[in-house]
């Protein structure tokens, strides 16, 4: 069945889109994905877009996505299978750019239901997230497909030195981000209460859970804690909303890298979540383990960015009790996250790389964007600043 598709437009009526957003918000609604909608929709706050957002009943589409890259897979002939089987949509115009958010490799044959998008989309761009380097060779076959872009941008650093050895199109290192403006406590009016003692979002330590929990019955300890696993979305804006405000209220919370499992077990891997961006945003002390890798020392180079706690901590009552009896030190800590997040992690300075990487104009929206994020960074009273970023 072919069809025009009906598109999310993002411009005004006496402005023509440049940018095409093919999005999955209407296909994957895990809350590992929101952050990803939140660059796309800031995107379209920088520049000039239209989004595509193609629709299917949630259980077919995951059996039929699952098929068809199994297959893929298997025998290759990616550009011939779809996870979208019976359904093609077919542009009206031509773009200047098109931006693909892959967070699995996985995604990417929802592409092959859009009509010649690669004939229509003079610069085609592709931020490929989660591939861990262990899994590339068992995934030639679909990583073969990011040949059809121009620029491939990979956030895991390990990742994408091997990615590199098997595409044929430049591949660029990009660091997570977040939206600065909405996560920074400075954008409100009034200085907010942090009531909430500590926030635990996602992979926890069972020992440290655990401890937190007794101390919970022995003083008022105001915690907050996923209690329900297979975490979906019924809209990710007011999912980021909530998330977003309880972390600004929250005094702490726990960041570790990529990937630990629930018995505080990971891969030999190390890579940057989006936790560290969005807690920076936040102004919530971080208290974790840091990753050993060159991403987060270029990225979070200021003292506290992250206090080192370790993953299993029977003993964090007596952290959090050091930790509050320092207010000087969280307060320089709360600051120097902010400011940076400001400065150098909203989703418009990557926008801005990409577009620089690939040779492509910056729209005036972004700069506005950028200048606002720096009138907001001049609010707080004192910080260090990153002295290298992305």
């Amino acid at each position: 069945m072919e069809k025009q598709i009906m598109l999310h437009t993002l411009v005004q009526p006496d402005q023509e889109a440049r940018v095409l957003i093919v999005s999955l918000r209407n296909l994957k609604s895990h809350v590992s994905r929101a952050s990803v909608y939140e660059l796309e929709d800031t995107i379209g706050k920088c520049d000039f877009v239209d989004v595509i957002e193609p629709e299917c009943h949630s259980d077919f589409f995951k059996a039929s996505n699952q098929l068809s890259n199994d297959a893929v897979r298997a025998v290759g002939g990616g550009r011939f299978f779809k996870s979208l089987p019976g359904k093609t949509y077919t542009l009206k115009k031509d773009y200047e750019i098109i931006f693909f958010f892959c967070q699995s490799i996985k995604d990417i044959l929802v592409l092959n239901s859009v009509k010649d998008w690669r004939k229509r989309c003079k610069t085609a761009i592709c931020w490929m997230d989660e591939i861990w380097e262990r899994d590339i060779d068992a995934w030639q076959n679909n990583l073969s497909l990011l040949n059809q872009f121009d620029h491939v941008f990979m956030n895991f650093e390990l990742s994408l030195k091997k990615l590199r050895s098997l595409i044929n199109v430049p591949c660029w290192p990009i660091p997570y981000g977040v939206d600065a403006l909405k996560f920074s406590p400075m954008s409100h009016p009034q200085v907010l209460n942090r009531s909430v003692d500590l926030m635990s979002v996602g992979r926890r330590s069972v020992i440290t859970h655990d401890a937190l929990l007794n101390l919970a019955k022995k003083r008022d300890l105001f915690y907050v804690y996923d209690t329900i696993k297979d975490l979906y979305m019924t809209n990710h804006s007011h999912h980021r909303n909530s998330y977003m405000n309880f972390l600004k209220r929250s005094q702490f919370t726990f960041v570790n890298r990529a990937k630990f499992d629930l018995s505080g077990t990971s891969n030999s891997q190390e890579e940057v979540g989006p936790r560290f961006f969005e807690g920076a945003a936040s102004g919530v002390i971080m208290l974790g383990e840091k990753p050993n890798c060159d991403a987060f020392r270029q990225n979070f180079a200021w003292d506290d960015a992250v206090i080192e706690v370790p993953f299993n901590c029977p003993d964090i009552g007596d952290v959090l009790n050091h930790l509050e009896a320092q207010p000087e030190r969280l307060a320089a800590a709360r600051n120097n996250n902010i400011v940076n997040a400001l400065l150098h992690h909203d989703w418009a300075y990557r926008w801005e790389y990409i577009l620089n990487t690939c040779n492509l104009q910056v729209q005036p929206l972004l700069l506005e964007r950028k200048d606002r994020l720096a009138a907001l960074s001049a609010t707080v009273d004192s910080w260090i600043s990153l002295p290298q970023a992305c």
